[in-house]
């Protein structure tokens, strides 16, 4: 084949493989919102999800919520326990909530008592699956949503999106203690899976006047859970 040819041959092929470049490359990112919309039906469409909650800024005085671990499964139930401070320290609650009724074992007691969530700055762990009331409502209300980092966490790419989510919207799932502020939230989101991985947020969750955070890691989503109502004294 002469040379001329040969150059010939190799700009066909380039001009016939080049759309194929140009639309593989031009393919659009999909958008803070997009991706929020995604995660929110991932979840909403999860049965069942194992939570991990972690806090920073707590006050170590009076009963705050500062942490817990424990398994959600829908309609309305959730099986863990709390970690809450109170009389000078930390303390484990067991909890378990079964269709709007919540139970807790406290420190000392030999079985499960209905108890007021309220008492330790939580709404009803049973209803953070809850599309209306729960986590995924942080989703739907977060305004300003943009795109951050794109990162690896145990082999998976997640993005992160930063948004500010309406005060009173936080209130019904965790506390706060000026509702009116907006909460500044930080979100990871599995970009294959599109499942929500971890919420971080921060805003007057302690005080009125300074910022605290609490940060909900969500996995295990579709997992077996069966949770039951305990028996009580």
């Amino acid at each position: 084949m002469s040379h001329r040819r040969a150059r010939t041959t190799v700009l066909a092929l380039v001009l016939l493989l080049a759309p194929v470049v140009t639309a593989c490359s031009s393919e659009p990112e999909e958008s803070a919102t997009d991706l929020l919309d995604r995660a929110r039906t991932t979840l909403d469409e999860a049965a069942t999800a194992h939570f991990v909650l972690d806090s920073e800024g707590a006050p170590s005085t009076g009963t705050t919520l500062v942490g817990g671990e424990g398994d959600i499964a829908r309609p309305a139930s959730f099986a863990g326990v709390l970690e809450v401070t109170a009389l000078g320290g930390t303390i484990e609650v067991d909890v378990v909530s079964v269709d709007g009724t919540v139970y807790a074992q406290l420190p000392f007691a030999q079985s499960y008592s209905v108890v007021d969530p309220a008492q330790f700055g939580v709404g009803d762990p049973g209803a953070l699956l809850d599309p209306d009331t729960g986590i995924s409502q942080l989703l739907a209300g977060a305004q300003e949503a943009a795109l951050g980092e794109e990162r690896r966490v145990d082999g998976e790419v997640v993005r992160e999106v930063t948004a500010t989510i309406p005060g009173d919207l936080v209130e019904q799932v965790l506390t706060s203690q000026d509702p009116a502020q907006d909460v500044r939230a930080r979100m990871s989101i599995a970009t294959g899976s599109g499942q929500l991985r971890e919420v971080e947020l921060t805003g007057p969750f302690f005080s009125a006047d300074a910022d605290g955070t609490y940060t909900v890691a969500l996995s295990d989503l579709g997992a077996d859970v069966q949770i039951s109502a305990p028996p009580t004294s």
